[in-house]
């Protein structure tokens, strides 16, 4: 059973489940199948087992495997403006061994990969006019983000100094200080190791994986570790494929096994959300803005306690899908086009997947799915209407759009206050937003929004909506087309209307509606 906010408070989320469900997002981003991070780390653990290593060292390497390549979507801005589709950029490197020559071809076979000639010509010349030096801070970026996330997870020096050193070489000819050797820590070297045999494993098998630890036996690879390895492939390697990677993983976290909980738990959310933001510089500190709205929003709106702190959990998180998605749609300067636009509409369902796989994680994946999705079936994923949308997703909806239209867009400029209300208000005319939430985001963003009435015997406001269209002889299936419900959720509202103004007819819930001047009111129905 998904964990609740209460379950997640009182319980706690294993920090492997968290760093786990983000190593799936990074799959991705990386361009290969889920659970290939997840596999690389146990085929680590398997080498440290080998090397008779104590519970420190394992952990250091479980954790900087699961870590290490979160850097490498950072400058997914900059790797789509040279090479277009950043992730197939990034899929195309465990083919090469990305040194000397063989870098420089696979860079300039990429530079302005999916353009035209001419596009091409003018991409060439914006990479020699500014692309080298993106190329030299580009493995330093990528290591220095992945260590500042170990530190923002509690991970300490052993975790965040090996990640320094994920793009040195054995041979001194990496990046960013050009170490080698046992200059290199046994953490790092082995997360080197493991990261590429896995997709040479998965991709064709257990010669190719050996193959390639050989070919770069001395130069990318400790020669101890590929000899240690290559003694025992079938080994170390056997029942990776028996069974899903993720409770492998889990089973395996060594030493004390850290849980978060509370303020904890919430900071590392927010590191998440910070790092997945990093995808665009369009979407920067995006996820921990809508989580602060929508918190204030949901409080506003009514929403229990346990609620809230869901609601403010699931914003932070609901930007992991976008990950699985190129920037080249991201920070398209134009309009997508139809095979964009179903890329782009992936996301959402890309964050419920990774999310939903960690247990203690399900309930808020599902409600980060649920981002997208309108009142009238017109959003996506999954094209959800009212009836399948709690009053937490509809304050989501309605936070992440304010939000977006608040920032700057490749295809638009900021829009500011009035025009971002207008635009909500637009959507609630359209029956896509919920009225009540785009009212209670309105006032949490600081907007003169009127604030909504106490109604007699504890209606609320969409009983009231329900009451008044009742009184009117509405049948319930004008009701649901009117208020864009379904007419289960209609007659579910009607029994409650009158279970708590104790009465039993549309006529005496007429009287009731009279009595207490609820027929003719100023404040639109949402």
């Amino acid at each position: 059973m998904p964990a609740t906010a209460e379950d997640l408070d009182h319980a706690g989320l294993r920090l492997a489940e968290l760093i786990g469900a983000m190593s799936l997002a990074v799959d991705l981003g990386l361009g290969q199948p889920t659970e290939h991070v997840l596999r690389a780390s146990v085929i680590g653990l398997h080498l440290a087992e080998r090397l008779g290593l104590g519970e420190e060292e394992r952990a250091a390497i479980y954790y900087a495997e699961l870590i290490a390549w979160v850097g490498c979507h950072a400058d997914s801005h900059e790797q789509a403006r040279f090479f277009g589709d950043d992730i197939a950029f990034r899929a195309g490197t465990y083919e090469v061994d990305l040194v000397g020559l063989s870098a420089a071809r696979y860079l300039m076979r990429n530079l302005g990969a999916g353009r035209g000639p001419l596009r091409r010509a003018r991409t060439a010349a914006a990479f020699v006019a500014s692309g080298r030096h993106w190329i030299e801070v580009m493995e330093p970026t990528h290591c220095l983000v992945s260590g500042q996330l170990a530190e923002r997870l509690g991970l300490g020096t052993a975790v965040r100094d090996p990640l320094h050193e994920a793009f040195e070489r054995w041979d001194g000819k990496g990046a960013p200080k050009g170490i080698k050797g046992e200059q290199l820590s046994l953490a790092a070297r082995i997360v080197q190791l493991v990261d590429v045999i896995e997709v040479f494993h998965r991709a064709e098998g257990i010669d190719a994986a050996v193959a390639v630890a050989q070919q770069r036996r001395g130069t990318q690879f400790d020669p101890a570790l590929v000899d240690l390895f290559c003694a025992d492939a079938t080994a170390i390697l056997a029942g990776l494929d028996a069974a899903t990677s993720w409770d492998a993983l889990i089973d395996a976290e060594p030493a004390l096994r850290p849980v978060l909980k509370g303020s904890d738990l919430d900071a590392a959310l927010e590191a998440v959300a910070d790092f997945a933001d990093l995808k665009s510089p369009y979407t920067a500190g995006h996820s921990q803005a809508v989580a602060e709205l929508a918190a204030c929003a949901g409080e506003d709106y009514g929403l229990p306690a346990g609620d809230v702190v869901a609601l403010r959990r699931a914003s932070l998180v609901c930007g992991v899908g976008r990950l699985g998605v190129s920037n080249a749609i991201w920070d398209k300067p134009g309009p997508l086009t139809p095979a964009e636009t179903e890329r782009m509409r992936l996301h959402p369902y890309l964050a419920e997947r990774v999310l939903s796989t960690a247990p203690g994680l399900q309930a808020l994946g599902t409600l980060a799915g649920e981002q997208n999705e309108r009142l009238d079936g017109s959003g996506y994923p999954r094209g959800l209407a009212a009836a399948a949308l709690g009053p937490a997703a509809r304050v989501l909806a309605a936070a992440h759009v304010y939000q977006a239209l608040r920032e700057e867009r490749p295809h638009r400029d900021t829009l500011g206050d009035a025009d971002a209300e207008a635009e909500l208000r637009g959507e609630v005319r359209a029956g896509r937003l919920d009225g009540e939430a785009v009212n209670a985001v309105l006032r949490a963003a600081g907007h003169r929004v009127r604030r909504r009435r106490e109604w007699p015997a504890g209606l609320t406001p969409r009983e009231i909506d329900v009451l008044r269209l009742l009184v009117r002889g509405h049948t319930n299936a004008q009701i649901a087309q009117r208020l864009v419900l379904a007419p289960k959720t209609v007659a579910n509202h009607i029994a409650h209307i009158y279970l708590k103004a104790d009465v039993n007819s549309r006529a005496s819930a007429s009287l009731f509606a009279m009595r207490h001047g609820l027929i003719d009111d100023d404040e639109k129905m949402s």
